[in-house]
């Protein structure tokens, strides 16, 4: 990497900057202004559309034919991170892989106030009527990192829509905030680091991506820092993580006393911080009525280290 003179680095922090600053003053990005490279190349058989929600314009890969599944990706991911498992799933289910709102190539609305258009509500209801737009009423959802998160949500506010929920090495947002702990801390600095004042975080998170794009060797590697080092995703993704401190606790507060209704499965990573630091099956048993779950042998994304396992265990829960 050839080293930058003081000039063009000013120049780059100059531009984040004014990128962000638009971004808090209420400046939209539409997903149907910008460029979406073709992502079917990791999904044959796809189609790539978008869908017009009443509040964001979702991205999504759709392949298969058969019952309805949606995936839901985390942070700072996209739709991209089921490449392994989606095809396969294809075989037998109608598989609807899409961008959460404010990632990958989906829109970044304005922020709203006290970060609402970033709340998990908002992101819930983005996915509810995407599933609606291809006639799909009720249907089982998976959901790793942020995307659990929103499932979680959504399983909460449209208990009729949601027939199953898979989450993917969390606990309960709720639960975490309320218990800190010096473990948890260390273990997941960013949850603290992404709540400061814009531009701070999007400065360090723009910077950090420009070192592993200069780095990157992989045309998946590519294609994750193509989307998650961009100035307006990389503030959406803030927002999103300053909801899940504000607006969604608040969300989640009132609805302690209510459970999620449908199954649930709880799978998390045997090696990442989760399944060292909690019992994560008990937390849940705490939220929903029928829950049940296990480790698998991977790391925190387990859609990308232990595929075959993770497929076997979405199998045995849309046979359930």
């Amino acid at each position: 990497m050839e080293t930058m003179n003081r000039r063009e680095l000013l120049k780059q922090a100059a531009a984040l900057t004014t990128l962000t600053a638009g971004a808090v003053a209420g400046v939209s990005r539409d997903a149907r202004t910008q460029e979406r490279p073709n992502t079917l190349r990791f999904f044959p058989g796809f189609t790539a559309e978008t869908v017009r929600t009443s509040g964001a314009t979702i991205n999504l890969v759709k392949g298969g034919g058969g019952p309805p599944l949606l995936l839901l990706h985390g942070a700072p991911q996209t739709h991209v991170a089921w490449r392994l498992v989606a095809p396969q799933l294809a075989q037998q289910f109608t598989v609807i892989a899409a961008d959460l709102r404010g990632y990958g190539d989906s829109s970044k609305p304005v922020d709203g106030e006290n970060h609402a258009n970033y709340s998990k509500r908002a992101m819930a209801l983005d996915q509810v009527e995407v599933m609606r737009h291809f006639g799909f009423d009720r249907f089982p959802v998976v959901g790793h990192d942020r995307g659990g998160r929103v499932g979680h949500r959504m399983a909460l506010d449209h208990p009729d829509t949601v027939t199953r929920l898979m989450v993917l090495d969390i606990i309960p947002t709720y639960y975490l905030y309320t218990h800190v702990t010096i473990e948890f801390v260390q273990a997941y600095f960013h949850w603290f680091n992404y709540l400061r004042p814009a531009p701070g975080p999007e400065n360090d998170l723009k910077a950090a991506s420009d070192a592993q794009k200069a780095r990157a060797t992989s045309e998946v590697q590519l294609e994750f820092l193509r989307t998650s080092g961009d100035p307006a995703n990389i503030h959406a993704m803030c927002e999103d993580y300053r909801a899940g401190a504000s607006i969604d606790l608040k969300h989640d507060a009132a609805d302690l006393d209510h459970k999620i209704a449908c199954p649930l499965v709880a799978l998390w990573g045997e090696r990442s911080p989760m399944g060292r630091l909690y019992d994560v099956l008990s937390i849940w048993r705490e939220r929903g009525t029928t829950v049940s779950g296990k480790g698998l042998p991977g790391g925190h994304n387990l859609q990308e280290d232990v595929p075959a396992q993770l497929l076997a265990e979405i199998n045995t829960m849309m046979r359930a």
